[in-house]
């Protein structure tokens, strides 16, 4: 006789998730929106004259405190770099900002040669005016004259006698300066290593005399390298600009400078962080900790407040990112602590995005946090962290980062989602990434694009696991494989590796509802190919739920051979996750592998003449329950409520009596319940029929006895 499909076991995907960094400043530009900037540069790219759009040029170019030239010039920046409607008005903010700033450096700097002043002045001028990318190369050019003219004359001066040599060091000053305007130009227009370049050079003409000089170049430097590895994924970018770090770090004594000593610590921290974000190992995580708390010892609430909120923040991003790699939780109580104390200063009236980055934040922490416990309570704190946050992160103000707290807040109600029977949850969780995917494009953020399509496909797969229909896990295929085309191993291994989990989450759904086994064979490819990253070593209790997914697939590809060697080699895989998922520190997650152990062994015992193997599923399933109670798991409750009858029906068919048979018509009762109560009713055949042949035998076993 064919035993009945049982019902869909429970996976476990890997999520990816984004914090805040902190540190943006908004400009806010009064009376314009982004569409009227856009109509403005159109205006202006495409030469036309327009006398509304010229009085609003003009009032614009008052409100920033800029030429009307220089505005014309700041819409060709804006062009040339296609800078997305959404970012206009903020990158418009931040280029005046830059240009007034520059402006008002420039009429400062004091050189010795009035021929130099005569071409600073001059390319002052022309700045002030530019409006064009040749006005700007114009002014760079005039910026490189006087600099090559300063390092002329220290060439010449160090020829002289030693009395002059103070001379040679104020004109090497003086060339450093007018360099770093060069590379506040290149940052003016978004080229990120063309500055970088500039301040390296202005660095390097800082003598071991001026260290602290030397350490702010150095600073700024590192700085733009960072920029640029956060915004393109370039890891390269990231690790040159640590050492950069540390070069400012050895120029700038704690003793001399305490406060800017912090400050570097706290940037070389960052720079750590999101390298280590990256990377499979946990040093560099470790190294940013260090620095951040080593940052802590100066910057003080006392002294700094809102620096040390900052750095509170930071220091919460690092442990949280080592507490996700780690079994216990320590380091994530560690970050909670940080981040509740970032926001003791930033309050939301005083700093509302800062307040909401560490929002965000603390959201994180909470839900991974709630993923270990049994209960939902951390959760539902988790979802009104990130919809506090989303009052402040609003999609006109912060798109970016408006989807990044889309993009958790999805997470969160996925986990929530997967505890309860409906599936409201989990379409507002596919809602969100949806919403995150309308702004983290692929052109503009790659890799924060690639998490969205990773979760997106994690929401999907759990929405079609409860749908009779494929459409669901087709899309969840696609949105993982879309995943992939960024999230390489060799840029991104654990967020790969996360990715591959899921990818072998849909396919494995997929094979389930398909004659061959060429999905099923795919999603073992799938998952072998993620614990190549996923190490126990590494990750633990990422280990331990691939190990439970990789048993789920071995286990559906045991039940269409005749043999039993890949169900041997799924309770294999259920033992191994159980050794990271323990009671004490995951409870539903150690009660669902318990369920997938009890379905295995199951399987294995209905092709076994001894009972040893039913009554070791008897066993998993019951102490599966003990966790996954109807309250708290309602679709796990059901489907080890199922698997639980099943191995008493076949433990009473091999027995005289009826007791086995009749605990098994009230566990498959109970989960047909919850399943018809979560209108999951393409299993309800199954099960009806499967309680049909049970109460028959039953009843035959009756009439024998009397």
């Amino acid at each position: 006789m064919t035993e009945p499909a049982l019902p869909r076991q429970v996976g476990i995907g890997g999520v990816i998730a984004q914090a805040d960094h902190g540190g943006t400043t908004i400009v806010n530009i009064d009376g314009l929106l982004a569409e009227s900037l856009q109509q403005l540069g159109l205006m202006i790219v495409e030469r036309r004259r327009d006398a509304e759009r010229e009085a609003q040029l003009a009032a614009l170019g008052r409100q920033l405190d800029v030429s009307q030239e220089a505005l014309v010039g700041f819409f060709h920046i804006l062009d040339v770099n296609a800078v997305p409607l959404e970012k206009l008005p903020h990158m418009l903010a931040e280029i005046a900002q830059r240009h007034r700033e520059m402006l008002q450096r420039l009429g400062s700097l004091d050189p010795e040669d009035s021929a130099i002043g005569a071409i600073i002045d001059e390319a002052r001028g022309v700045i002030d005016r530019a409006d064009s990318q040749a006005a700007y190369d114009r002014a760079d050019r005039l910026l490189g004259e006087a600099e090559a003219l300063d390092l002329a004359a220290i060439h010449r001066v160090e020829a002289l006698v030693q009395q002059a040599q103070a001379v040679a060091a104020r004109r090497r000053l003086n060339a450093a300066s007018t360099r770093v305007e060069r590379g506040e130009l290149s940052l003016t227009r978004l080229e990120y290593l063309q500055a970088a370049q500039h301040f390296k050079v202005a660095a390097a003409q800082v003598l071991g005399e001026d260290g602290a000089l030397r350490a702010k170049y150095l600073d700024r430097y590192a700085g733009a390298l960072v920029r640029h590895g956060d915004e393109k994924g370039d890891n390269t970018a990231l690790l040159q600009a640590i050492g950069v770090y540390l070069q400012a770090l050895d120029a700038l004594p704690r003793e001399r400078a305490p406060l800017d000593w912090a400050m570097i610590q706290n940037d070389l921290g960052t720079a750590l962080s999101r390298l280590g974000k990256r990377e499979n190992g946990t040093a560099r995580l470790d190294e940013a900790v260090a620095a951040y708390r080593a940052a802590l010892t100066e910057y003080t609430r006392e002294r700094v407040p809102l620096d040390w909120a900052g750095t509170q923040n930071n220091l919460g991003n690092a442990l949280l990112n080592l507490g996700e790699r780690e079994s216990g939780t320590a380091r994530l109580e560690e970050a909670a602590v940080a981040y509740r104390a970032a926001l003791t200063e930033y309050a939301r009236e005083r700093v509302p995005l800062q307040w909401a980055g560490a929002q965000n934040n603390l959201g994180l922490v909470l839900a991974s946090l709630g993923e270990r416990e049994s209960g939902a309570a951390r959760l539902e704190e988790a979802v009104a962290a990130y919809r506090a946050a989303l009052t402040e992160r609003t999609r006109e103000r912060v798109p970016l980062d408006w989807a990044a707290t889309q993009i958790n807040l999805g997470l969160v109600l996925r986990c929530l989602g997967e505890r309860e029977s409906g599936t409201a949850r989990l379409e507002e969780a596919v809602a969100a990434y949806r919403a995150a995917l309308s702004e983290d494009t692929r052109e503009r953020v790659p890799l924060d694009w690639a998490a969205a399509q990773s979760n997106l496909g994690l929401a999907l797969w759990s929405l079609g696991e409860r749908e009779s229909g494929t459409a669901r896990l087709e899309e969840a295929v696609g949105a993982c494989r879309a995943a992939l085309a960024e999230n390489t191993r060799e840029r991104v291994p654990l967020q790969w590796a996360a990715t591959q989990t899921n990818l072998g989450l849909a396919l494995w759904s997929l094979g389930e509802r398909e004659n061959g086994v060429a999905r099923l064979e795919e999603a073992v490819a799938a998952y072998r190919a993620a614990l190549t990253e996923r190490t126990r070593e590494r990750v633990p209790l990422d280990w331990a739920a691939t190990q439970t997914n990789l048993g789920l697939v071995l286990r559906s590809l045991g039940d269409r051979e005749s043999g039993t060697g890949r169900l041997e080699d799924a309770v294999t895989a259920c033992r191994a996750a159980l050794t990271e998922y323990t009671r004490e520190r995951v409870p539903l997650r150690w009660a669902t592998v318990q369920s997938n152990l009890g379905g295995a062994l199951l399987r294995l015992g209905e092709r076994e003449s001894g009972a040893a193997r039913l009554q070791d599923a008897v066993t998993a399933c019951r102490a599966a329950l003990t966790e996954n109670t109807r309250e708290r798991a309602p679709l796990q409750w059901a489907a080890t409520q199922n698997n639980l009858g099943a191995a008493l029906r076949h433990l009473g068919e091999r027995e005289s009596g009826t007791a086995r048979l009749e605990e098994a018509v009230k566990a498959i009762e109970s989960a047909r319940s919850e399943y018809q109560q979560a209108g999951i009713t393409w299993l309800d055949a199954n099960l009806k029929t499967s309680l049909s042949r049970i109460e028959q035998l039953i009843e035959e076993r009756r009439h024998m006895s009397e």
